[in-house]
């Protein structure tokens, strides 16, 4: 196979401790492509502490400019620098904001687009007023009409047909993976019911109505724990309104993460959308069942019914009714856990590096 050159721009790199599913996603591709014999380099933003220049698993890494600098950066560094290194492609992954790479990229350079999700109500619970209205029904949409004739790489069929209402005319779908293996059978539970939220505590994620759920939960479930894994700016207000039986874990390492996973009963995910969900899935791969709102890229992680519940999207009452079906009914509990860990075996970084591959090589 053809060794190609490749420069990816994002916002955010996964050594980054900001970094979110994206970053996870980028990082499993390409260390994979650089395995593969590929010349991969990544252009991102600085973070505290961060080295300008630093190679991790195989991937050349750049860093420059801060979180909204690192746009003008990356064509400044294309200019002097990355357009006199003869790239075959160059990854433009849009986090809500683009790099529009393919409006300075100009030596012959294949361009291709990565998103993950549209942004869409993310602006209403991340922006302030009235930048949020401006984002959701100006900016996003005038951003985006740059891409519409360039291939376009996503994660989700919900993401495909968003990106399709908006006039994208090549959109492929290659999917997550996982960088562990499932588990052979569901593991030992705790022998109380614990629900557990695992994700970034900012208003978009809504851990929120995890525990205005959880307050529900406790009145027809007693002897119930709500254990929340991640940090954020929420946090605090988090700590301080939390009913009795919310346990708060300080950051974890991914092994301590998936044990305190493996052993709950249930993943809650009430977050506004997702590009996929990838916390459903690696909670499915340890035999863990999800709820979620019935919201883009969650209705893609979850397979209503048979790995897990959707929800009314915004209803935390039915958010609680569905965790609380899977708390007190044992036998529909262990399907749904058997069938969430058939999927997860399906899913593969490997997969989706070889897929995101053969667009490159063959579109």
């Amino acid at each position: 196979m053809q060794k190609l050159k490749i420069l990816v721009f994002n916002w955010r790199c996964w050594l980054n401790p900001e970094r979110g599913g994206a970053e996870v996603f980028t990082h499993e591709v390409l260390k994979r492509w650089a395995a593969a014999g590929h010349e991969v380099t990544l252009f991102t933003a600085k973070f505290r502490g961060s080295k300008q220049k630093e190679v991790d698993d195989g991937v050349n890494i750049v860093r420059s400019g801060g979180r909204y600098s690192v746009y003008w950066k990356a064509r400044e560094h294309y200019r002097r620098y990355f357009s006199k290194e003869k790239y075959d492609i160059v990854i433009d992954e849009i986090n809500t904001i683009p790099f529009l790479a393919s409006k300075f990229v100009r030596r012959g350079e294949r361009v291709i687009a990565l998103i993950h999700q549209l942004a869409r109500e993310y602006w209403f619970y991340e922006t302030p007023f009235p930048a949020s209205y401006f984002g959701y029904y100006v900016l996003e949409k005038r951003w985006l009409k740059n891409y519409r004739n360039i291939s376009t790489v996503t994660v989700s069929e919900s993401s495909r047909k968003d990106l399709a209402d908006l006039g994208f005319e090549k959109v492929f779908v290659v999917g997550e993976g996982l960088n562990f293996e499932p588990l052979e059978k569901p593991d030992e539970k705790t022998n109380f019911p614990v629900i557990v939220f695992v994700g970034r505590l900012k208003k978009a994620k809504r851990p929120d109505n995890a525990v205005e759920a959880f307050r529900m939960i406790k009145q027809r479930v007693p002897n119930a724990e709500l254990w929340i894994i991640g940090d954020g700016y929420l946090k605090e207000k988090l700590l301080r309104n939390a009913p009795g039986g919310v346990r708060f874990f300080d950051p974890l390492s991914n092994r301590e993460r998936r044990d305190l996973i493996r052993k709950s009963w249930v993943l809650v995910n009430p977050s506004i959308r997702e590009g996929f969900g990838l916390n459903v899935i690696e909670a499915n791969a340890l035999g863990v069942p999800s709820v979620a709102y019935n919201v883009a890229g969650l209705r893609d992680a979850i397979v209503n019914g048979k790995t897990g519940l959707l929800a009314i999207p915004g209803s935390t009452q039915d958010l609680a009714n569905a965790i609380i079906r899977i708390l007190a009914d044992a036998d529909f509990r262990n399907r749904l856990s058997e069938e969430a860990l058939v999927r997860a075996r399906n899913f593969s970084w490997g997969k989706v590096a070889d897929a995101f591959m053969k667009i490159i090589t063959t579109d």
